[in-house]
This record gives structure tokens, sequence and C-alpha cells, in this order.
């Protein structure tokens, strides 16, 4: 009989402990609270124009917007304009300004900037998050919306230009959210992947692609309601 009871406890015991097994990986999975600015990752690069001070930013373009207005229309460059150019230019040269450096390079750095105002967080793939934003509907299956972009702001995309592609999540939701008011403010959890898409927005005066940085998978969408102190 003894042994009987042994044999129950010891059960009752293994029992116990895949319990807490089971808790502590449920709890192991926790949802990340984001914001927007969490979403802006990093694309270090060495900017030549950042040096530049505000009155040489200023003669650099005086200088490259008569050039460039000597090249398409010389007609239209007064004396003066080229007597302005050509002060601009001895300033610069006078600080130690490279302008044939800094024009050679300007297409590049100008892609450069396009990729770190883009820039995402790698480390938030996989991970399971919790966001706010406005809704977009992309995608309908009947009465709900199953695919949807989130922005940060009312009237992204369509009232306002895009934002960065790091500040546009693409949304799918399997059994759909069925609020289907444009730019409704919502809550999202999910898988967050660190995927980029292009997708097609469909406007009165056309059809627009927005680039996206970032997928999640969504497995709830609330109505927003800010967080409360308790």
């Amino acid at each position: 009989m003894n042994g009987y009871r042994a044999m129950r406890q010891l059960r009752a015991l293994v029992l116990i402990m895949v319990l807490i097994g089971c808790t502590a990986a449920v709890s192991a999975i926790q949802v990340i609270e984001l914001q927007w600015e969490d979403l802006v990752g990093t694309f270090e690069f060495e900017d030549p124009f950042e040096k530049l001070t505000s009155e040489q930013v200023y003669d650099l373009g005086t200088y490259v917007r008569v050039s460039r207005l000597r090249e398409s229309d010389p007609s239209r460059v007064t004396q003066s304009m080229e007597d302005e150019s050509r002060k601009a230019e001895s300033r610069l040269e006078a600080d130690g300004v490279d302008v044939d450096y800094l024009l050679s390079i300007a297409p590049e750095v100008k892609q450069k900037r396009i990729k770190q105002a883009a820039a995402v967080v790698p480390e938030l793939d996989g991970q399971r998050v919790k966001l706010p934003g406005f809704l977009l509907p992309l995608e309908f299956d009947e009465k709900k919306v199953t695919e949807f972009l989130l922005v940060p702001w009312f009237g992204a995309c369509i009232h306002t230009p895009p934002p960065p592609a790091n500040q546009i999540v693409f949304v799918t939701m399997e059994k759909g959210y069925d609020n289907l008011e444009q730019f409704a403010p919502v809550w999202v959890w999910g898988e967050m992947q660190v995927k980029s898409t292009q997708r097609s927005l469909y406007l009165v005066d056309g059809e627009s692609g927005i680039d996206t940085g970032y997928t999640l998978v969504a497995e709830k969408v609330t109505p927003y309601k800010p967080p409360t102190d308790n």
C-alpha cells in the first residue's frame, strides 16, 4: 500500500514539474510593445555634406543652380547670377571645400541617405510584438480586411507622402479584421518579420507602389486605446 502511495506521489510530482515547465515556456514567449521609433535601424556612412556649414551649403547650392541653368538655358543666366556663382565658388575654395569632388559623389550619397532613412532593425525578426498605428486596408474577405498597411500617422500614403519603408508595416491576418474604416486606429499583435515588400495601393487618381520594411503576421487586432497609468 505504501508503495502504491509512493507511486502516486511520484506521478503527481512529475505532473507538477511538467506544468511548471510549460508555464515557464509560455511566460518566456514575451510580447514586446513597440513604438514607431523602435523600428528605425542604423546605416552608418561618412557623409561629407554634413561637415559643411550652413553658409557653405548655401554657396554650393548657388553654384550648382547657376551651373545647371547655364547648361540647360544659357540665355536665362544674367551677369549678376554669374557674379554670384563665381563669388560662391571662390568662398568655397578659400574654405578648402572641393566642389568638384562633392558634385561627383552626390548621387552616391543620395542613395546612401535613402538607405539610411529606410534602415530596419534585424533583431526584431521573429519577435512577437504589439504595435499601435493606423490601418490602411488592401485586401478583403467579404466584410473583413485580411491585408493592410499599418502606418504611424493619419493620412499617410494617401493624404500625405508615404513614410520611409521602416515606418510602414505590411500586415496579414488570415481570419481578418471586421473594421474596414480607412485609417482606423488599432493595436496589432503578432510575429514581426524583417521582410521588405512593395504593395499596390489603389487611389482615386491611380495606383501607387508602397515600399514596406516589415511584415507582421497578425494574431489579433483591436481598436486602439492609449495605455493607462495604474
